[in-house]
């Protein structure tokens, strides 16, 4: 049964509630109890304690408290949510909301009821963390891409294109996941990529859409207008830029000049997005979903069907079931048996100290279980995540898993 997930933010000084956002059955929590979460709270920083995270018998409950203005409370029932997606989770949300209304409005709360206004335009991003429907880039903090062949061709058409547009930042976007970008586009913060891709992700179909943003950390107070277009149904070219140029001289003289003649290309994309690789690139049959992750580029690759939606094993182990065990299993190794290189300044509470009385650091681990077997690997560039069926042999695992790693960062330089 999926856990239930219930978060509040609240103005922290006042303890003033701003929205409460639930997933799953969870009943509206009455106002002494926000209030009890929140005073427990700043009891413990009047005593200088930081309070980050506590169980119950039936709950989870962490804190996080951001520019001493806006406080954010996330309950979930999986009592075993680690640290590091609860940690996330909460940085996403507060990054969201400051990608939509700026960080002025967040830092100095002026009108508390304006604000409450404010931040419904940030709901149905923040409903989308809080249901994970969307990847794992919110919990890798690396951005998702898709792998198509002739890419070249398509990254001249958008850096011909976006020139055209004034601009220097854009991207092609096929279901949320990257296809090409420009050079500057992918110099702008994991982050703030892995949002922009999320956001795009979570609004309405449009034919093309004139969107005011902030970015968390390159531009928190000056805004910026994000322009999208659709190509295709799932498939969008986007763009940042300034006040030039209008929405309209771009939808009507350059979007069919620079991306009619890829057409064919583009429904490639489209057919490849799931999958993420090439359907040409071969993966073992017992591969039922992966993670790669760039953790130079804070690039990743995800697919749960790895061998196609006709895939007989989906009735064995669903997609929903794939993406809880992949982003299991990912917390699992990262917080346990991986370093993780982060500029979130978790806390060390955060990571557990496996590596304890070890000379080394673990660069691999497995998971056994009755429906399914995963194995993790790390090299000095890459992550990789495998879930596999549970009939492949446990000793077969690495084998399998170091040739997929070699096939998708040798064959292809992901």
């Amino acid at each position: 049964m999926a856990a239930d997930v219930q978060l509040l933010c609240l103005a922290s000084s006042s303890g003033v509630p701003l929205y409460c956002r639930s997933k799953g059955r969870c009943r509206q929590l009455p106002f002494s109890v926000i209030g009890s979460l929140n005073g427990v709270h700043m009891f413990g920083s009047n005593q200088d304690v930081l309070l980050t995270s506590t169980c119950t018998e039936n709950a989870r409950v962490f804190w996080r408290v951001f520019h001493d203005s806006i406080t954010l409370i996330v309950m979930t029932s999986q009592v075993d949510a680690s640290d590091l997606y609860l940690s996330r989770l909460l940085h996403n949300v507060f990054s969201s909301m400051v990608l939509l209304i700026g960080q002025d409005d967040l830092v100095n709360i002026k009108n508390v009821e304006r604000l409450k206004r404010d931040l419904r335009s940030c709901y149905k991003l923040i409903d989308g963390f809080l249901s994970a429907t969307e990847g794992v880039g919110d919990l890798t903090q690396s951005v998702g891409c898709v792998l198509v062949t002739d890419s070249e061709r398509l990254q001249e058409a958008l850096d011909a294109f976006v020139a055209a547009a004034d601009s220097h930042f854009g991207c092609l976007m096929v279901a949320g996941k990257m296809v090409v970008a420009t050079a500057k586009w992918w110099r702008l913060e994991a982050q703030e990529v892995m949002l922009l891709a999320w956001l795009v992700a979570s609004l309405p179909p449009s034919s093309s859409r004139d969107y005011p943003i902030y970015l968390p950390h390159g531009s928190p107070t000056v805004p910026h207008r994000l322009l999208t277009f659709q190509l295709l149904p799932g498939l969008e070219v986007c763009l940042l830029c300034g006040p030039a140029p209008s929405l309209e001289h771009v939808h009507t003289q350059l979007v069919a000049r620079y991306w009619s003649p890829e057409l064919e290309m583009l429904k490639g994309c489209v057919r490849a997005h799931q999958r993420s690789v090439p359907h040409s690139m071969p993966l073992h049959q017992s591969i039922l979903g992966f993670l790669l992750i760039n953790t130079e580029q804070n690039k990743n690759l995800f697919t749960l069907q790895p061998h196609g939606s006709e895939d007989s094993s989906l009735q064995a182990l669903p997609i929903e079931r794939r993406e809880c065990i992949l982003r299991s299993f990912y917390s699992l190794a990262v917080s346990t048996y991986f370093p993780v290189e982060s500029g979130e300044q978790e806390p060390v509470a955060l990571r557990e100290d496996f590596a304890a009385g070890f000379s080394h650091t673990a660069v691999e681990c497995y998971v056994a279980a009755e429906d399914h077997k995963c194995y993790g690997l790390q090299s000095r560039q890459h992550q990789l995540f495998v879930l596999f069926t549970p009939i492949v042999p446990t000793f077969a695992l690495r084998h399998i898993a170091t040739k997929t790693l070699t096939l998708l960062t040798k064959e292809v330089s992901f």
